[in-house]
This record gives C-alpha cells, sequence and structure tokens, in this order.
C-alpha cells in the first residue's frame, strides 16, 4: 500500500470545447443545470473562456480558447474534438497528495498551483492520465467566491427554461484505450492513488454477435467511492464501440461520465422534454425482464415507457440509461444511473442489450465494419 492521499471524492469535471457559450447553454438546457459562474477577459483572464455549471453536487466547466495564444486548448479541440480535458478529486491538502501521488509513481502534469482574491485561495494540482488527458487534485475549502479565482457571476442574465432532472453528482467516470492499454493505467492508478481492482471483465463476458471489449473497474481505497471503469478493445466480428471511438477521438480518453439520480424515471422523463436523445432499448428488452421475475420497486411499463435498463445485483438493483454522443464526433456521452439497496456494480446484466444499441447507432454512421 502506497502513501494516504486524503481523497475525498469527485469535484469537477472540464471539457475543452470549440464554443464553452454553446456548450453551457446545451447543459443548461438539456440536463438541468444552472449556469453559476463565468471566467473570461471581463473578469480579468485573457485568451479564453469557461463557464462553471452546479446542479446539486455535479459540477461541470466547460472552457474554449478565444485567441492562439490557449494553444493547448487549440490543439486538444483539433485533434480530440470536444471532450473531457480533466477530472478533479477533492483532497485534504493539495501539496501532501500530490508528492504521495508522485512517490507512488503517478506522472506530474503541473505542480500545486495557489490562486488567490479577495475571496480567498484555491489550490490545484495535477497528474498525468491517458494521452491528454489530466487528474487534478482541488481543495476549495479556503475560498468563497463563485468556484476559484477568476471566475465571478455570468456578465449577463441567463435565463433558460428546463425540466428540473434532479441530477446529483458524478458516480463513475469511464476511459477508453487502445488494446493492450488497459493493464498499464489500471496499474498506474492502482499505484498512483492507492486505488484497487473491483471487477475484472474478461474475454466473453461482455459481447455481442459483433463485438466485444475488455474492462477492468478500478476504486478508492480511502475515503468515498471513486470509481473509474477502464476498457480496451477485444477482437470481434466487427469494429467495436471502443475501437470507433479511438478512431474518432484520435487516441486513448474519456468515454462517459455517469451521474446518479434519487428518481431515475423523473430524470429521464425530464431530460427527454429537456431535448436529451438517448439509446433506444427494444421492447423484448422488458418481456425478458418479466421473464426474469425481477422485483423492483418501479413499475417494469414505466421503465419501458423512458426506456431504462435494469439489472439485477445481490440484493440490489440498479437502473441506467445512456444517452447518445452529445458532440458532432461519436465519442463522449453521459450515463445516467440509479442504485438501489447497496448495488454497486455497472449494470453487466445490462451489456447485451445496451451494446446492441449502441451497434444500431454504429451502424447508422456506417462505422461497424472493420
Amino acid at each position: 500500500m502506497g502513501e494516504q492521499l486524503g481523497l475525498l471524492g469527485y469535484d469537477y469535471v472540464e471539457f475543452y470545447v470549440g464554443s464553452a457559450k454553446m456548450w453551457a447553454y446545451w447543459h443548461a438546457k438539456a440536463m438541468g443545470m444552472k449556469i453559476i459562474g463565468y471566467s473570461g477577459p471581463e473578469t480579468g483572464v485573457k485568451g479564453k473562456v469557461s463557464y462553471y455549471l452546479e446542479q446539486n453536487n455535479l459540477r461541470i466547466v466547460v472552457t474554449s480558447a478565444i485567441n492562439p495564444s490557449q494553444y493547448q486548448i487549440h490543439q486538444f479541440v483539433e485533434r480530440h474534438g470536444d471532450g473531457v480535458k480533466r477530472w478533479s478529486l477533492k483532497v485534504k491538502d493539495v501539496r501532501k497528495a500530490f508528492d504521495g501521488a508522485i512517490k507512488n509513481g503517478a506522472i506530474p502534469a503541473w505542480e500545486p498551483v495557489r490562486t488567490e482574491n479577495e475571496n480567498g485561495w484555491v489550490e490545484e494540482a495535477a497528474l498525468k492520465l491517458y494521452d491528454d488527458a489530466e487528474i487534478v487534485f482541488v481543495n476549495r475549502d479556503n475560498y468563497k467566491g463563485i468556484f476559484k479565482p477568476g471566475y465571478g457571476k455570468p456578465i449577463q442574465k441567463i435565463d433558460i427554461v428546463s425540466e428540473d432532472t434532479g441530477l446529483q453528482a458524478i458516480d463513475h467516470i469511464v476511459g477508453n484505450v487502445r488494446t493492450n492499454e488497459m493493464d498499464l493505467w489500471v496499474n498506474y492508478l492502482n499505484k498512483s492513488l492507492n486505488f484497487e481492482t473491483f471487477i475484472d471483465f474478461g474475454p466473453g463476458d461482455i459481447s455481442t454477435q459483433y463485438s466485444a471489449l475488455l474492462s477492468k473497474v478500478v476504486r478508492s481505497t480511502e475515503g468515498p467511492a471513486i470509481k473509474n471503469p477502464i476498457n480496451e478493445p477485444y477482437e470481434g466480428l466487427k469494429k467495436s464501440q471502443i475501437e470507433e471511438y479511438i478512431d474518432e477521438y484520435l487516441g486513448s480518453g474519456i468515454q462517459h461520465v455517469a451521474v446518479i439520480t434519487n428518481d431515475i424515471i423523473k430524470t429521464i422523463a425530464a431530460m427527454r422534454k429537456n431535448g436529451m436523445e438517448f439509446l433506444s432499448v427494444p421492447d423484448s428488452y422488458y418481456d425478458t425482464l418479466k421473464e426474469r421475475g425481477f422485483e423492483v420497486t418501479e413499475d417494469i411499463g414505466e421503465l419501458k415507457k423512458y426506456g431504462i435498463l435494469c439489472d439485477i445485483e445481490g440484493k440490489g438493483y440498479l437502473l441506467q440509461l445512456f444517452t447518445k454522443p452529445i458532440g458532432d464526433r461519436p465519442t463522449f456521452f453521459y450515463e445516467i444511473i440509479q442504485r438501489r439497496k447497496g448495488a454497486q456494480g455497472f449494470g453487466q446484466g445490462n451489456f447485451q442489450a445496451l451494446f446492441e444499441s449502441i451497434e444500431r447507432d454504429q451502424a447508422q454512421r456506417g462505422s461497424l465494419d472493420k
């Protein structure tokens, strides 16, 4: 066991995108989030614009470059398209967590930096992850302003009408990596952050008639649960969703963020009204669900109405549904999930229906064939 890092759970996820304003408005409309903060030339930050959004404990930042001096943002978006640049972990002490992770074997992205203004200070540091992604350690305990220094209230009143989605917080964050990279990153996270391998899906565990993948889930061993599945392609008759992601994203990166809700039926109903597109599930899935005799609190007819998947796990069960890719490239998407009676898994019983749904979308894009 390496040095303890004082991890306190997820904090925020930051996207690099072509237009931060458009992405902020989309998250506010489709996901019912509130645009709380703005960072840009008007707040003293040159060359880039960021919007900070919240709903309950879900925190999203979207950032875009507005001049060529922000080379890193331009380079990321040009190569990968709109996507997740970094996800962050709250820590008790940024310097201690950073030094401990480096001692454990992590690769530094940038050293601890403290930014401050009249509202206090925020400290952050980052580790390398996948190709161009980062894990950020952050402590905002000593800051009373909006998000962190450089952010203020939106420069104009933004009043976007949308249904309340009831989204609560990040449940897990999934990475897609190249063939033979999965174990490398599993070992990296386990060693660097004192994570442990929680679930291991081997050959044949996740497959359809056409495609397959391998997956391992790592999770934190200290503090609140931090869970990170990592997928890699596995040989199949046709191109898997992981292969398509790597081809379109041009590398390894973050495939999706799972967001937890306390009432998935209300959440999906609201998000559909807000215009969110979800993967479709065939009606036969729900006939099979009834035949398997699942004892769930929710009405199966309601689950069918909104296309929600259900999987029994021990004495508990989970409900989940995946959006379609939210950008122009078929890369990043969201998962909406509700865990019932202590369920901790990832819906293995839903994999067949889910991946067949993804393959239908791949076929429409003409990217199922190798």
